[in-house]
């Protein structure tokens, strides 16, 4: 599958496929979902963080049965990023949380690290996740590990 140009600028299809591996790994040990959502850019009459709710619920994230899940959006073209939680992720980290891993994805885009940002911040969500929303008996995914692009 080709990706539409805008995406290659920091992300090859190795790197997508990377970040979806990540995705999956990272649920093996929750029930929490974890989606990464591209966009060339923010619309106009929009913020990151005010998109991103909107992507979140576009996506069906908001329909989790435990309400455990999270964004990770990056508007590639404004160099914009941020990350939603549902209300029972956001409910266990609060804000501190979220910023560590907005500040920390930041320095690896600096550094030129796309693909690092995107997975260690999956990896840190997953990690968190597992702590707060172990897998459960018949626990299935919900939603899919691949990157979404609009």
């Amino acid at each position: 599958m080709r990706h539409p140009r805008w995406t290659r600028t920091l992300f090859s299809h190795e790197d997508l496929e990377a970040i979806a591996a990540a995705v999956h790994e990272a649920e093996r040990g929750t029930s929490g979902q974890i989606r990464v959502h591209l966009e060339r850019r923010v619309p106009r009459a929009s913020d990151a963080l005010g998109r991103a709710g909107h992507v979140f619920t576009r996506l069906k994230m908001d329909a989790t049965a435990e309400r455990n899940g999270v964004l990770l959006y990056l508007a590639v073209e404004d160099r914009k990023l941020a990350i939603v939680g549902d209300r029972g992720v956001h409910a266990r980290v609060g804000d501190e949380y979220w910023q560590r891993v907005r500040d920390a994805m930041v320095e690896r885009l600096r550094a030129g690290a796309a693909r690092d940002a995107i997975v260690h911040a999956v990896l840190d969500v997953g990690l968190v996740l597992a702590k707060f929303f172990p897998p459960r008996p018949g626990d299935t995914n919900e939603l899919s590990d691949e990157v979404s692009l609009s």
